[in-house]
């Protein structure tokens, strides 16, 4: 699979992650709110808003702290005129643990 690709070879794997921060390149209006959710939406943990502008001249890195086997980000506004253009998202995680205790 070429480099850059959705699933790379580390990826297959169910061991235990620790999602430590979020990396966004967006253009838009307002405030991105952000959230981490673990599987089956048990878990989630609310991320730092980023201030949106059309031209931003950086990409922010948000920090994270949440532990689980998967998440999936969610991303979003709560104000009716608020618009955004996500370019690009990078996830950083790193290995936690094997498995969960028994």
């Amino acid at each position: 699979m070429p480099r850059g690709a959705a699933r790379s070879s580390g990826s297959s794997g169910e061991d235990i992650l620790h999602f430590n921060a979020v990396r966004v390149r967006v253009n838009g209006e307002g405030n991105l709110k952000l959230k981490l959710v673990s599987l089956d939406n048990l878990r989630s943990q609310q991320l730092e808003d980023i201030p949106m502008s059309n031209a931003p001249g950086m990409i922010p890195t948000v920090l994270s702290n949440f532990i689980e086997q998967r998440c999936a980000l969610q991303g979003g506004t709560i104000s009716i005129n608020d618009y955004f253009k996500i370019n690009r998202i990078v996830i950083f995680s790193k290995f936690f643990a094997s498995s969960f205790p028994q």
